[in-house]
């Protein structure tokens, strides 16, 4: 039997044995998966892509994880998702605060990997601005509708008027359901410009875009904070 590899990982592990293992399941699952043993080589690895989906191991010589992820944040919203021996709260929220999709710690379920790698991946492909991606789509998340072509957005069938700078706010988040955004990441997006810590210019514009959109903007269901990290979209 021929299986079809459809979807391309890059594997960034320095751990062998682990990385043989994870080669083995991924394959027969049908992914093509390219390795990279240090962080820089994940960069020159990542650079001969497309990929789908990086798994990346934050313990690594050379180039740490964390600053591998941060490098690809820069130019790239592939989904990351991140393999790691250290399980404390502060390491995910960094981790995830930088822009992690997921986050999944050693000794893991391999049934429990695969199956994060699959619904990474089936978000992006029906979100963001990868495959299925066009500028003619409709996203539509519980009562908010994002027409992106004609730069729209409805809740309830009523229109709803944003500034310029609301409207790539909120398509930043639709483009990207479950993915965790700092404000720097924000501002690097929207305002396509360093970041110099001037949190008020994000407050004040997500503060205005919760009155437009949310029916209680002091109880966000649709831009969720997340203290000391960031925002994200709401899970409905």
């Amino acid at each position: 039997m021929v299986i079809k590899l459809e979807h391309s990982i890059l594997l960034v592990e320095d751990d062998l044995s682990i990385s043989e293992m994870l080669v083995n399941y991924l394959e027969k699952e049908g992914f093509r998966i390219v390795c990279a043993f240090d962080g820089e080589e994940a960069q020159q690895r990542f650079r001969e892509g497309p990929f789908d989906l990086i798994l990346l191991d934050l313990m690594l010589p050379k180039l740490n994880g964390m600053e591998f992820l941060k490098q690809i944040r820069e130019e790239s919203c592939v989904p990351i998702l991140i393999l790691s021996a250290k399980d404390g709260e502060v390491d995910k929220a960094l981790g995830l605060g930088f822009g992690a999709d997921d986050y999944i710690t050693k000794p893991f379920s391999i049934i429990e990997l695969v199956a994060r790698v699959h619904a990474a991946i089936r978000r992006a492909t029906k979100y963001s601005g990868s495959k299925n991606y066009s500028s003619s789509s409709v996203i539509q998340i519980h009562e908010i509708t994002l027409d992106i072509e004609n730069h729209s957005i409805e809740k309830n069938n009523k229109k709803i008027n944003l500034t310029s700078k609301e409207w790539e706010i909120i398509k930043l988040f639709f483009l990207n359901p479950k993915r965790v955004f700092t404000k720097e990441q924000i501002y690097q997006a929207v305002w396509q410009d360093n970041y110099y810590g001037d949190e008020n210019v994000i407050n004040v514009h997500m503060s205005r875009l919760r009155e437009k959109i949310e029916d209680e903007p002091s109880s966000p269901i649709y831009l969720e904070t997340l203290w000391g990290i960031g925002y994200r979209l709401g899970e409905f």
